[in-house]
């Protein structure tokens, strides 16, 4: 009631006050009349009051002018505002003189707050003139505020080059509302008109470009706040394409059936931004052919071969044409004449027309003693060529086979020989901590390797057994399988040639071949060895032992509750079955794994030791697969494939498959410098049919665990003792054979038979040998049982202008049958299979934390290749972009590259230097840098 009485006589107030107002006005002089404004003039607004918005709790100020006016005064939600909340004042305009009323009022934020009303808060001015009043617009008064939320956040996209690119962003609510500007990077993106942002605060890019790529951030803000959105990451990737075919390259042969190829690039463009890799081979190859030059030949002489009728001239003719075959393809021509001549005789010779007297008989008598005499001195000269290239051929000889002559021939035939002590103890030598007879020191002599006069014959492709009654070799060889899975092993009687008996070595002569019977069956022509395992879900490793064959079989690779009977073996393979041609070569074992019907949702990683010499460019090797009694080319490990991968090492080879089979390594040589490493050992035993016979065996196979590892075998079976460290010799495919000789036989102490000190392999045999590895023996004897029984002398193997290597013989026939060597150097050597975790140097929950974090789908790949090239992959990753989770094989092929390290090290730092590079930066599964760093501390704990 006290507000209704104070309303009402408020305005009562303002009504007498108009009143007088307009009282005073009719009475006021003129010049008082137009200061306040012409007459029947209305009040007119200069200000109005406008809409306004409390920040917080700071009040706001409400602001009319007004001329002709009296009185102004504020009306809000329908009320008059007292007269004690008005500030009013009066002004003069300067360029029209006329008075001008201005007042101004404050609302606060609780007096918005405590109105209730259908509508918002809001105040309008009422001005009074003599002519009567004038209302001003409404202006509204709200509380500002902004939400902290907002309604959409951008998305990460990935959007091909010229793509579009959109974005969407919706802001927070809020009063007024928030208007919204668009970040890239954290600056400011001009809406240009390449970029377009919409009145629904969109972003759009009609053709994204390479520069598009970024960080893109929605920011919101109006007169309280300023909000951010999530940030969304574009990515803007490019796809590969291939580049145009190089042309074809050269054919690989001089003449005959090749190969030529012809190369393109992913380059066109190169794949950028995780962007698809180009589909499709790298590498084409195609069949060529060139015609070989073939050399003329000359035809019969003449018709019939008959001479022309004698000419007046005292001569006839007969003629050969070069046809037999004819040069053609850049071949040579005949050598020689076309056309022969001769003087003729016996009376059809005419001069003029007239037959010639016949000749004189003492003329008849001469011409025959020039003839005798022209056939002695054609003899003589022939005799002279012949002694002169027989003495060039020795000197040649000499140069290349110098390692073969005793170094007695440096000191004229004889030499002084002193016994050395053993050197240090190493674990592959028999006894060889023993120590030397050091209490004499005598001079003993060696006979010359004399170089004999008989012509060097190649050896022959097989080795054959001399009729020699000097010489008698029993050789005897069985086949034998080898049960892995325990220790008893049925050794094959007479694996290396049976010694016992042979007073000497398996040679004729100093340049005598080497002799084994022809009849002698290969070592082996089953499979040596096998490993079976059971793997389940949590995959595993099989292996056969001291072999450098095994496969690993990746966890998840097989799928829950099932299990897979497993099984690896070697089979012994002959070069000859490759290839017609016999210019490719095994490099490793043929390893056969299965079974056939084997269902794995991921490769198996296959590591394969060789014996190829892989520095330079001299190779083309090849992972081939037996199908159908034939060898077929599965990959080329210089080629890029999508079926298979293959990492060629420079001792051993690993190989993602997925087909069971039958493989191998397979080389081809480029040129002559091609070379395959050999594994040279020489093993003694004494002879078992002659108590003072001491028998030297020597071999040379190729370098690989498998192939050693036969001849250990059969060492053991035998007694035999390896004498020297096994040492690596590079064999060049140059054609040239190789030479092994025993040199420095102290002679006063040991006798061997003359001209049997060197014998020779031909290259055919060293180059191919598979089923039976190259080796000879040399028998040796003591003169008394009173003479020493310490030897001490020096085997040489060398290629003819190639390697050569030395090997020191110090030994004793004393040594007891408790320095017979190992099975082998590896103390696992009887383990075969591991399974589930322990068979891995990764943790399963660490692998697969590893494949989570880089295979992320948003990445289009760009982290697992991050992830293989950190770890030394950079070739042919088509494979792993095919693959259900590249990182998982990945990581399966880095297993199989250090499956004999001992740490973690080498993935950890690659983690780690993945996490620097990508430092403070949130991959697409919202895993963040510090995840990667969680993984490399834990590598390193496991490490």
């Amino acid at each position: 009631m006290g507000q209704f009485s104070g309303g009402c006589c408020w305005s009562l107030a303002v009504f007498g006050l108009t009143l007088h107002g307009l009282a005073v006005l009719g009475r006021g002089p003129r010049g008082e009349s137009v200061q306040h404004g012409q007459s029947g003039t209305l009040p007119h607004f200069v200000e109005e009051p406008v809409n306004a918005y409390i920040v917080k709790s700071n009040p706001i100020k409400l602001r009319c002018q007004a001329r002709p006016a009296l009185q102004i005064f504020f009306k809000c939600n329908g009320e008059w505002v007292h007269q004690s909340r008005h500030m009013s004042q009066e002004h003069t305009d300067t360029q029209t003189g006329l008075k001008i009323h201005e007042v101004m009022i404050n609302v606060t934020r609780q007096q918005v707050e405590d109105f209730h009303g259908p509508e918002d808060y809001w105040c309008l001015c009422v001005a009074w003139s003599h002519l009567g009043t004038s209302k001003s617009r409404k202006a509204t008064v709200r509380i500002a505020y902004l939400r902290k939320n907002f309604e959409q956040d951008p998305q990460a996209s990935e959007v091909p080059l010229n793509g579009m690119i959109v974005l969407h962003c919706r802001p927070p609510e809020g009063v007024p509302g928030a208007e919204v500007e668009w970040f890239r990077n954290d600056e400011p993106i001009s809406a240009d008109g390449v970029i377009n942002t919409r009145g629904d605060h969109n972003l759009i890019i009609p053709e994204a470009r390479l520069l598009d790529s970024g960080n893109y951030t929605c920011v919101a803000s109006n007169v309280v706040a300023k909000r951010r959105s999530a940030t969304a990451t574009v990515v803007v990737y490019v796809n590969g394409g291939w580049s145009m075919w190089t042309d074809w390259s050269p054919c690989n042969v001089r003449c005959g059936r090749g190969m030529q190829k012809r190369s393109r690039s992913c380059t066109n463009p190169t794949p950028l931004n995780g962007g698809a890799f180009c589909e499709g081979m790298s590498v084409q190859k195609s069949t060529c052919s060139i015609l070989c030059p073939v050399d003329g030949g000359w035809g019969e002489w003449g018709e019939w071969g008959e001479w022309t009728p004698c000419s007046t001239d005292c001569e006839r003719q007969r003629s050969r044409e070069c046809s037999a075959p004819e040069p053609k393809h850049g071949g040579r021509l005949c050598d020689g004449v076309s056309v022969s001549a001769e003087n003729c005789t016996g009376g059809e010779c005419t001069q003029d027309r007239k037959l010639l007297h016949d000749p004189k008989p003492h003329g008849v008598e001469g011409s025959r003693d020039v003839a005798l005499y022209s056939g002695l001195a054609a003899g003589v000269v022939t005799v002279v060529m012949l002694i002169v290239a027989v003495t060039l051929y020795r000197r040649s000889q000499s140069e290349y086979g110098v390692d073969v002559i005793d170094s007695s021939a440096l000191t004229g035939g004889f030499q002084s020989f002193t016994f050395k002590t053993s050197r240090q103890a190493n674990p592959l030598l028999i006894n060889s901590s023993m120590q030397a007879d050091l209490t004499v020191s005598r001079t003993y002599t060696s006979p010359m390797c004399f170089q004999d006069s008989i012509d060097k014959d190649l050896m022959a492709e097989r080795l054959l057994l001399d009729p020699v009654s000097e010489v008698k070799v029993k050789a005897v060889a069985e086949r034998a399988e080898y049960p892995i899975m325990s220790h008893h092993q049925t050794f094959p009687r007479g694996l290396g040639p049976d010694y016992s008996g042979v007073p000497v070595g398996p040679t004729l002569g100093r340049r005598g071949k080497n002799v084994f019977n022809a009849q002698v069956s290969p070592w082996f022509s089953q499979p040596l060895h096998r490993a079976t395992a059971v793997f389940g879900h949590e995959g595993g490793k099989l292996m056969v032992p001291n072999t450098g064959i095994s496969f690993l079989v990746p966890f998840g690779g097989i799928a829950e509750d099932t299990t897979w009977e497993m099984y690896m073996m070697i089979n012994q393979e002959d070069s000859s079955a490759l290839s017609d041609e016999g210019t490719e070569i095994f490099l490793s074992p043929a390893v056969t794994y299965g079974p056939t019907g084997l269902d794995l949702s991921c490769p198996i990683a296959m590591t394969i030791a060789h014996c190829a010499e892989i520095s330079g460019n001299n190779w083309t090797i090849r992972l081939k697969r037996h199908v159908q009694d034939k060898w077929e080319e599965v990959i080329s490990v210089e080629e890029e494939s999508t079926s298979c991968y293959c990492l060629l090492q420079a001792q051993r080879c690993h190989v993602l498959l997925q087909k069971p089979g039958r493989y191998a390594l397979v080389g081809e040589p480029l040129n002559q410098d091609a070379a395959k490493r050999l594994q040279l050992a020489v093993y003694g035993s004494p002879d078992p049919s002659n108590a003072l016979g001491f028998t030297l065996r020597v071999y040379c196979v190729d370098d690989t665990p498998h192939a050693f590892q036969k001849v250990a075998v059969a060492e053991r079976s035998q007694g035999g003792r390896l004498l020297e460290e096994p040492k690596v010799m590079v064999f060049k495919g140059n054609r040239l054979g190789l030479q092994v000789s025993i040199q420095d036989v102290p002679q006063l102490l040991w006798t061997i038979k003359p001209f049997t000190t060197c014998q020779e392999f031909s290259f055919s045999q060293v180059w191919t040998a598979r089923q039976c590895p190259v080796q000879c023996a040399f028998s040796l004897e003591r003169y008394s049982h009173h003479s020493s029984a310490h030897l001490s002398c020096k085997i040489s193997v060398r290629q003819v202008k190639g390697d050569k290597q030395l090997l020191q013989i110090h030994t004793s026939m004393l040594e007891n049958d408790k320095g017979v060597i190992p099975f082998s150097s590896q103390a696992d050597c009887s383990i075969s299979s591991q399974t589930g975790s322990k068979a891995f140097k990764i943790p399963p929950s660490i692998r697969q934390r590893i494949s989570a974090t880089f295979d992320s789908a948003s990445a289009k790949g760009k982290d697992w290749q991050l992830l293989a090239q950190k770890l030394q992959i950079s070739r042919n990753l088509c494979y792993f972009a095919g693959q259900e989770s590249p990182s998982s094989v990945i990581l399966s092929l880095w297993e199989a590259q250090h499956q004999d390290a001992a740490d973690l090290d080498s993935l950890a730092s690659a983690l780690e230097e993945i996490s620097r590079v990508q430092e403070c930066r949130t991959d697409s599964l919202g895993h963040s840098e510090e995840e990667m760093g969680s993984l490399d501390s834990d590598l390193n704990h496991l490490g």
